[in-house]
């Protein structure tokens, strides 16, 4: 596999409904799609889900992009790959940067399905035909604001709710939507927004009988986690703590959670989650996929990624019009009840939009060969 052309695009894509966490607010998605084309004329795409400010992870934006085009793109045109596993020792000698090298991963295992005429679930070793949906819920403004919409997506076919939480808009929150909904199956998502000294609040959420809750110490802590889990009657799942198989390895010794959140563009790619995954089932830990607020495109991998057999968790693989009312891919993802069904085409398993790519385009640069 030779790839003989590359092209950036940096979008702008608007939500319909702001996306609140413990860090901000966010209008519109900002990314970067990838276009990579092989000798055979095959074009395969990948996206870049870093941030504009790097508050999820140390990457950001502009940083990815010019990582991207001055440094991994020239390389990997002057260097033909049998698979798409081959770009991991291509760009060993980059540190982290992991968003950058998944938007190239998982392009490369695009025109790799496309060149073996399967699709993409089928080309990593996928077994499902359909993947079980969840929804992520930002903060609100009062409990009884998060009960409504709460209620509306458990009407719309979702079974798990995941809801963001931080000090002071936690355990009320939560206590609220358990008294409305006590079979729901859900789960709290911090994003680091606490300490280990909160350890009282934390563990009264231990009553409301949460499937988890997500990173709720330093993104970068591994120790603190697992001091807080042996406490804890509920699961613990990392996020950001996780972003390599070394990672998930020191999880599983150290006892720092039960549950991985595996991101594709978080960990590296396709090949990246394959192997944690395969740790992960080997070694009692839970998966998920969790998602970055992405595109059709982005979406297509974490749709290929949720039907690998270590997954046994509903995912955060939304409906596109969760998000966005215009996708860059058609047909959009939707709901079939609580399920997606996993598309069975050659290939991303949707098709690029062009139109809609242009529209949302705010920079475009092409690398050659």
């Amino acid at each position: 596999m030779q790839i003989v052309q590359a092209t950036l695009y940096r979008l702008s894509l608007p939500l319909k409904h702001p996306f609140t966490t413990s860090f901000g607010q966010m209008g519109a998605k900002q990314c970067l799609i990838l276009e990579l084309v092989d000798e055979l004329g095959h074009h395969g795409f990948g996206e870049g889900a870093a941030f504009e400010v790097p508050f999820y992870t140390p990457e950001f934006l502009d940083g990815d992009w010019a990582l991207l085009e001055r440094q991994l793109l020239p390389r990997l045109l002057k260097t033909p790959l049998a698979h798409p596993d081959d770009g991991d020792a291509l760009f060993s000698y980059v540190r982290h940067n992991e968003m950058a090298r998944a938007a190239i991963n998982c392009a490369l295992w695009d025109l790799f399905a496309q060149r073996t005429g399967q699709s993409l679930a089928q080309a990593i070793g996928g077994t499902k035909t359909q993947v079980e949906a969840g929804v992520s819920i930002g903060i609100q403004p009062s409990p009884a604001e998060l009960v409504t919409k709460v209620g509306n997506y458990l009407a719309a076919g979702y079974r798990r709710i995941k809801v963001k939480i931080k000090p002071g808009q936690d355990y009320d929150y939560l206590r609220a939507v358990r008294e409305a909904y006590p079979n729901a199956m859900l789960m709290a998502d911090a994003n680091s927004a606490y300490r280990l000294s909160d350890l009282p609040l934390l563990k009264r959420l231990d009553d409301l009988d949460l499937t988890m809750i997500e990173q709720p110490l330093g993104a970068d802590d591994l120790v603190e986690h697992a001091a807080l889990q042996a406490k804890l009657a509920t699961a613990l799942c990392l996020d950001e703590s996780i972003n390599s198989l070394a990672d998930a390895a020191t999880m599983a010794k150290l006892g720092s959670g039960r549950i991985i959140n595996v991101k594709v563009a978080r960990v590296g790619g396709l090949s990246a989650a394959k192997r944690i995954q395969n740790f992960a089932r080997q070694h009692g830990l839970e998966c998920w996929c969790g998602g970055m607020l992405a595109t059709g495109i982005g979406r297509a991998f974490d749709l290929a990624v949720a039907t690998l057999p270590g997954f046994t968790l509903p995912n955060d693989i939304s409906a596109a019009a969760r998000y966005f009312d215009q996708d860059i891919t058609t047909p959009p993802v939707t709901l079939n009840g609580a399920m997606i069904d996993v598309p069975t085409q050659v290939g991303l398993g949707f098709e690029v939009d062009q139109a809609a790519l242009a529209k949302f385009t705010t920079q475009t640069v092409q690398v050659n060969r």
